[in-house]
């Protein structure tokens, strides 16, 4: 399970430090692929190849499977962390998600999740309220 909030900065090179809180649980690999709201998502080798299946499992005949596992695919890269525990994040998915120098990465459960400072801050500003008012479960017998 990964938790909590970081704040690492991407260098010259597009690299990133990885948490030294994950860097056990990544240390044999990983996927960074797009997410929603613009931010990367990063999965371990093995919880990706859990989604895989799930998407694999999902009828091809439905649009939205098929567009959702094109970009969810076709953006994703495997890595090993280097031995200082940092990941390279490709051009393409930087674009994507909007990443300029200060990043925060933040643990949600099964995944970490890549946004950047200003994106990440935005978000919270506009969530964190409609967080606290929840008055009803979110998910039927978890929250």
């Amino acid at each position: 399970m990964f938790l909590g909030t970081y704040s690492p900065r991407l260098d010259d090179k597009g690299r990133l430090f990885l948490p030294a809180k994950f860097r056990d649980q990544l240390a044999e690999g990983l996927v960074i692929t797009k997410g929603q709201e613009h931010c990367l998502y990063v999965f371990s080798t093995e919880e990706f190849a859990r989604r895989a299946a799930a998407l694999q499992s999902a009828p091809l005949t439905a649009k939205t499977v098929r567009d959702y596992g094109r970009v969810f695919f076709a953006a994703a890269t495997d890595q090993v962390p280097d031995r200082q525990g940092r990941v390279s994040v490709p051009a393409t998915l930087r674009t994507y998600a909007r990443l300029t120098r200060d990043c925060t990465v933040i643990g949600a459960n099964d995944r970490i999740e890549i946004w950047d400072t200003a994106s990440w801050e935005s978000y919270l500003g506009e969530h964190e309220e409609a967080f606290a008012a929840q008055a009803e479960e979110v998910v039927p017998g978890v929250l």
